[in-house]
């Protein structure tokens, strides 16, 4: 998925809530899943990953090759030495 066709998709979700033709929770959801569609689309080996751990990493998602770059990344972004495990997210 190129970056117009996200957000096409994007505006096409928002367009549906407006219109009262879906809730908000369905419209996150189909936003969720456009993100991810495009994060992880530039690369077949690219994959979400969810983190469980301490603190601002606990839930934090991370796209990665692997648990471990995923974990990686994880301590990148909260910018500490966090204890954190990985979950890869259920494809689409």
């Amino acid at each position: 998925m190129d970056r117009i066709a996200a957000l096409r998709n994007i505006e096409d979700a928002l367009a549906e809530y407006e219109r009262g033709e879906t809730d908000l929770e369905s419209m996150e959801r189909a936003v969720t899943g456009v993100l991810r569609t495009y994060a992880t689309d530039f690369d077949d080996e690219l994959a979400a990953y969810r983190a469980n751990g301490d603190g601002r990493a606990d839930g934090l998602i991370v796209v990665a090759t692997s648990q471990r770059q995923a974990r990686e990344r994880v301590r990148e972004l909260v910018d500490d030495d966090v204890a954190v495990t990985v979950d890869r997210v259920a494809d689409r």
